[in-house]
């Protein structure tokens, strides 16, 4: 009896694991579409910033609209856009085990000591090394 009482919390554990590794995945593609939607919108708005500015560009400059402040709501718009890609950016680094190098900005194993690419010197993140370890320990 006891094999099967092993067995049995061997497969839970095993249950518990692959869930959470799909779970990943699935994070993983929603942060991408995401970050795709917010690269699309951020074209949209330079399109808009084009056309606004080749309107007052045509038009009678001494018209009772501020260029200034039409482009800077864009440009607003786009630095939101591309606070939340840099926010979704690193979560899929985190979902992945990986992390980037602060030099070259390439991604890198959470392991290496040295970028692979620029061969810059890496500082340790210990805490969520230790966590990744328990992680493996709870599936063995």
């Amino acid at each position: 009896m006891d094999f099967f009482d092993k067995l049995g919390k061997q497969a839970s554990k095993t249950y518990e694991y692959t869930a959470k590794k799909t779970s990943k995945i699935a994070r993983e593609a929603k942060l991408k579409m995401q970050m795709n939607e917010h690269k699309n919108k951020i074209e949209e708005l330079y399109i808009e910033i084009g056309k606004k500015l080749y309107e007052h560009h045509i038009n009678d400059k001494s018209l009772d609209i501020d260029i200034d402040a039409v482009l800077e709501e864009y440009c607003i718009q786009i630095d939101e856009l591309c606070d939340r890609i840099e926010e979704e950016r690193k979560e899929l680094l985190t979902l992945k085990d990986k992390k980037q190098c602060p030099n070259c900005f390439c991604e890198i194993e959470l392991d290496y000591h040295y970028c692979p690419n620029c061969g810059d010197e890496q500082k340790e993140d210990l805490g969520y090394e230790e966590e990744n370890q328990q992680d493996e320990a709870n599936v063995e």
